[in-house]
């Protein structure tokens, strides 16, 4: 049996923001746990390296392109403007040379205009990733689109009613642990505590926390230091954001377990000595009548395992 070549994608987007970005990397991470290569500047690029050869390169290469088409990458796509508008041309140089081609994925995100693709892209069909809660439903989409296994495939042709056949069974795609990891060093997570035994990654290599939590009601939620990548945790005592906090060694890590409150900041050290402020935003419970056991919190990893986060944009 022959073994299908690694589909090869380059992601083409605007350095909007640090949530933008950590939104792109968060997909880019899901896509290469289920087996696809990606081309993606936050890993490709260093000081000092050539912007135009890593672009023109990666774009000339990859079999696909993902465009995140958010408004600000319409703005300057439109407008020739930056690396997206060099981007822009390459790729437009590419589509005439193959009009027919279906090579690039229009991906729509972080955009409310009436117009969702830059001029140049304007007949092609695009994923919509614009509600966060239809989030699954779209990266299967996707992912089934890259890995050329249709989404609404053709019936199979049936088999003769006389005849006994044992049916095929078509495995089903598998998304776990991987939803479960946040690479980016802030941002704010999302997550049902009762899956995944309650953990949720942050970051990665040294600088991964491994949090874990489990309920503790409608306005509390318990953190564990039970994970091998934690040391210690603490609730910061008087910090109401995460920026407020100057020493985050100062506070109590005495016990394995704390409990924070709405608007409270937990305090995480790992196992290689950096620091992780979580701040919890929001927090549902079945047992209190939500339809889901659910924490979204905010959290920022501070850098060169510094203590301080008063310095994190």
């Amino acid at each position: 049996m022959n073994e299908q070549a690694t589909p090869r994608v380059f992601m083409s987007y605007s350095h909007d923001d640090d949530a933008h970005k950590a939104w792109v990397l968060q997909l880019a991470t899901r896509l290469v746990a289920n087996g696809v290569d990606v081309l993606l500047d936050q890993w490709g690029l260093r000081l000092g390296s050539d912007l135009p050869q890593f672009m023109e390169t990666g774009l000339t290469d990859a079999g696909r392109v993902l465009v995140v088409c958010s408004a600000a990458y319409i703005e300057k796509a439109n407008h020739g403007k930056g690396g997206v508008g060099y981007e822009k041309m390459v790729l437009t140089g590419q589509l005439m040379r193959n009009i027919s081609s279906d090579r690039i994925i229009p991906v729509i995100r972080n955009n409310r205009q009436a117009e969702v693709l830059p001029t140049f892209l304007l007949t092609r069909l695009y994923t919509d990733f614009r509600d966060d809660g239809l989030f699954e439903v779209r990266y299967a989409e996707l992912l089934r689109e890259i890995h050329s296994q249709p989404v609404t495939p053709r019936p199979p042709l049936g088999p003769n009613p006389f005849t006994k056949v044992v049916p095929q069974i078509e495995p089903r795609l598998s998304f776990a642990p991987e939803r479960y990891v946040s690479p980016a060093l802030l941002g704010t997570v999302t997550f049902d505590y009762s899956n995944n035994n309650g953990r949720f990654a942050l970051g990665a290599g040294d600088m991964l926390f491994e949090t874990a939590w489990s309920g503790g009601g409608s306005t509390s939620i318990h953190a564990y230091t039970d994970p091998p990548s934690i040391r210690s945790i603490a609730i910061a005592t008087g910090a109401t954001r995460i920026t407020n906090i100057n020493d985050g060694s100062t506070f109590d890590t005495s016990s394995r377990v704390r409990s924070p409150h709405l608007g409270e900041i937990i305090v995480w050290q790992n196992t290689a000595g950096y620091w992780l402020a979580t701040r919890v935003e929001r927090l549902q419970s079945r047992s209190h009548g939500s339809q889901a056991d659910e924490i979204t919190f905010s959290y920022a990893i501070a850098p060169a395992k510094s203590t301080n986060f008063t310095v994190i944009d």
